[in-house]
């Protein structure tokens, strides 16, 4: 397998990149970022979240926000929209990545949620709240949308947090409720793509596996959220798990999977949405420095796995 980059061969002032998976393109797209990530962990003492991004130079720590698009002849999956104005001024960029990167939001025919998130839903609609994607199915776990749109949410959800978690999806998802699509457990979703369920972080967190002709990718979703700590200590989630003790199961499996296919892995909470890998490290893992794979390493080439 060869892959022609690494998450530190992206620009993090470039908008978006894309690489080539077989027959499937898909666009890393930037929505920005969000600041204090070393204050969402939670699962280990703070004193060692700050050491551990001292160490890897990213102290304190912003929390990139991504999406990506897929494409497979005429047809377009965006994965997650980003965070609109919910954010603040540091995050909703993604569509003008998507519109520069040459995708319309017209020609997105499927949207595939990983999770009901206001950084992952925020960028459903225009301003004036109608569809941005006049022409796209909306998929979602079956297990995700009972639990955020069909009430179970709301005594999980604080007083001060009902804005972002329960008004911001039930806003956002309202203008496509004539074209939501659930899906359960591990489903085809597009041309070589299968969403594959992994809950804990919410009920129907969901990762996504692109394969084709022998090439695999892994979208792994907010598997991390801050991942030099998260790989380094597997046991640490973030303040925003619905059941930490089943993301932090679902995180190890994530990683042991990653790890024994030896996958190019893609993130929502990634380093510039770059591609990167991940290696045992003893009891844990690391982020992958220096990837088992080659080549060109131009951030607007269109690369190949």
């Amino acid at each position: 397998m060869k892959v022609a980059s690494s998450s530190s061969d992206v620009n993090p002032n470039e908008g978006f990149h894309q690489i080539e998976v077989g027959d499937v393109v898909v666009t890393a797209l930037s929505d920005g970022f969000m600041k204090g990530g070393d204050r969402v962990v939670r699962g280990i003492d703070q004193p060692m979240v700050e050491a551990t991004l001292r160490a890897s130079s990213r102290f304190p720590a912003n929390v990139d926000v991504n999406a990506f698009v897929i494409a497979h002849g005429d047809r377009k999956l965006l994965v997650d929209t980003g965070s609109g104005h919910y954010m603040g001024r540091n995050a909703g960029r993604l569509a003008n990545n998507l519109e520069a990167s040459g995708v319309s939001a017209e020609e997105i025919d499927t949207v595939l949620l990983t999770h009901i998130h206001p950084d992952h839903v925020g960028g459903l609609t225009e301003a004036d709240g109608t569809a941005r994607f006049p022409n796209a199915e909306l998929l979602i776990n079956s297990r995700e949308y009972a639990f955020w749109m069909e009430g179970a949410a709301d005594a999980w959800v604080k007083d001060e947090e009902r804005a972002l978690f329960l008004d911001c999806p039930r806003e956002q998802i309202h203008p496509y409720m004539d074209r939501v699509r659930l899906i359960s457990g591990d489903a085809e979703v597009f041309p070589y793509v299968t969403a594959m369920h992994y809950p804990g972080h919410t009920p129907g967190h969901s990762i996504c596996m692109i394969s084709s002709k022998r090439s695999k990718l892994l979208i792994w979703g907010d598997t991390v959220h801050v991942p030099e700590v998260q790989t380094a200590f597997p046991e640490a989630g973030v303040v925003f798990d619905v059941d930490a003790s089943q993301a932090a199961v679902s995180r190890r499996k994530v990683f042991e999977l990653a790890v024994s296919e030896q996958l190019p892995l893609l993130g929502m909470h990634t380093q510039h949405g770059g591609l990167f890998h991940l290696e045992r490290d003893r009891a844990a893992f690391k982020l992958g420095s220096t990837p088992p794979w080659q080549g060109d390493s131009s951030c607007f080439t269109r690369r190949s796995i």
